[in-house]
């Protein structure tokens, strides 16, 4: 196998990210916008007979002049179904070709369900893989909806019914500034991390048509905004990112509203899987039962390997 670190093409990469519905942090987008705010970004394609088998984004961090750490989350991208025994190779040829000087380490978060064969047996597992709800919406809106949950349809029908008014809100970065800063105070009160705020700005004018990098939508009463949710598309998937409601909007069960609205939205642009986001059923029970009960299932990742 002969791995590719650059000459890449966007277009080919983009394509082969979209067919498989492959993760935000995946996407050239995504490693791009973080490159322009000064994290180093490596790109890999695994070659076998002159076929493209993998694709594998890095995020790198450096420690000084010692070495560096490259991290490939929910990576890599395979473009076609090989055996445990074809992975293993693939992810050998990256660890052997990994353009780092000095001490370095690579480290991979694959797409892969625990319990499930791999090519990583090879390779130590340094952490427990994190747990996410994935959606798949391709199917009409009356099987969506039978799939909810029974209190969580009994909610979106109560928010259907009120006040609220749901608006999709503009690519500006000034029609959605308040909407990231209300995730920055959450944030702060709940000790989280997250992206930067001007991560999203230049993510939304990655491409030509900021429309298709980014969905954000507002439910209001009357004048008063009350809740909203942003969500990142790459190419034929999605991604929550974030969210917020005031207290009137939770007793209004708006985010129930603008998730139903937000999959409405979704699927007129050919988005066939939402990521609905990581689940902690420990700290945040009632954001995980939001998410769960909506139709969803829980993917618990293998793990991260070096």
């Amino acid at each position: 196998m002969i791995v590719h670190w650059d000459g890449h093409d966007i277009p080919a990469w983009d394509a082969v990210h979209a067919a498989a519905g492959a993760a935000l942090q995946q996407d050239w987008a995504y490693g791009s916008s973080l490159a322009i705010l000064g994290v180093p970004v490596l790109r890999a394609r695994v070659m076998r007979n002159g076929e493209q088998i993998a694709q594998a984004q890095f995020i790198v961090r450096k420690w000084g002049s010692l070495g560096a750490m490259a991290l490939c989350t929910r990576g890599p991208v395979w473009s076609k179904p090989l055996s445990p025994q074809e992975e293993a190779t693939a992810y050998a040829a990256l660890k052997k070709s990994l353009p780092l000087k000095g001490i370095r380490f690579m480290a991979v978060t694959p797409e892969v369900a625990a319990g499930v064969p791999h090519g990583l047996n090879a390779m130590r597992r340094i952490m427990s893989g994190m747990s996410t709800v994935m959606l798949d919406i391709t199917p009409t809106l009356d099987d969506l909806r039978a799939q909810l949950d029974r209190r969580w349809r009994h909610r979106l029908v109560g928010g259907e019914g009120s006040e609220m008014v749901v608006h999709r809100v503009g690519t500006n970065a000034g029609q959605y500034r308040w909407l990231l800063d209300a995730e920055m105070k959450q944030r702060t009160d709940k000790k989280l991390d997250g992206l930067p705020v001007q991560f999203f700005d230049l993510y939304v004018e990655s491409r030509k048509q900021p429309a298709k990098n980014i969905l954000t939508l507002r439910a209001d009463v009357g004048r008063e905004r009350v809740a909203a949710m942003m969500f990142l598309i790459h190419g034929e998937a999605a991604t929550y990112q974030v969210g917020w409601t005031s207290d009137q909007g939770r007793d209004l069960h708006a985010h129930n509203l603008i998730l139903w609205k937000g999959i409405e939205a979704l699927k007129e642009r050919g988005i066939r899987m939402l990521d609905l986001g990581g689940v902690n059923t420990i700290r945040s029970a009632g954001i995980a039962r939001f998410k769960m009960s909506s139709g969803g299932k829980v993917l618990t990742l293998a793990g991260t390997y070096i």
